[in-house]
């Protein structure tokens, strides 16, 4: 099973520190690869509505990874109320079905609890219309559980594991519920 991690923003390292938390649980597992694409460190073109194969250099590179992978984390800080621009950019290079029946959990980081209701507005309408299959629970992470570009917070590092936990239980849940579809209706 693939597992990509995206922190989606190209400022800031607290999105990459949540995202990291949850991969480094998830590589306890044999079974599991895991990925971590953090925006920052790649040159992605603005979206033109091109299919995304035709684009070259770090924007195909990352869209064809994204598009191989089994399931995603996806971190988001909050800006102004909103999800970075950079992330909704990545999301308009994909096709509309790109996390067609792939399993995707959510990590979000802001400087204030005024925003811990961002990612189910913002974020979860648009994975929905991508046809993803979204973990209920997501996790968001406030800037005092931080310390150093470091998660000191106990509940916010226990939250982050949980949420790695279930998207493997998502992941293999989906795929026996897709298995017993398959053979139930063969034509």
């Amino acid at each position: 099973m693939k597992i990509i991690g995206i922190a989606g923003s190209v400022v800031g390292s607290k999105t990459r520190v949540a995202v990291e938390q949850i991969l480094n649980k998830l590589n306890d597992n044999q079974e599991i690869e895991t990925e971590l694409i953090d925006l920052s460190d790649y040159e992605l073109v603005f979206s033109d509505g091109r299919d995304y194969r035709d684009y070259t250099g770090d924007t195909k590179a990352i869209l064809e990874k994204i598009m191989s992978a089994d399931a995603y984390i996806i971190g988001t800080p909050i800006f102004q109320a909103s999800i970075p621009g950079a992330l909704k950019n990545l999301f308009d290079l994909l096709p509309n079905e790109a996390f067609r029946d792939k399993v995707v959990g959510i990590a979000a980081t802001a400087g204030s609890s005024k925003h811990y209701l961002v990612p189910e507005h913002q974020l979860k309408p648009v994975l929905s219309y991508m046809k993803a299959v979204i973990l209920p629970k997501y996790v968001f992470v406030e800037e005092k559980h931080y310390y150093q570009k470091e998660i000191v917070d106990d509940d916010a590092i226990f939250r982050l594991n949980q949420l790695a936990d279930d998207l493997v239980h998502g992941v293999n849940v989906f795929s026996e519920i897709q298995k017993a579809k398959d053979s139930a209706f063969p034509f």
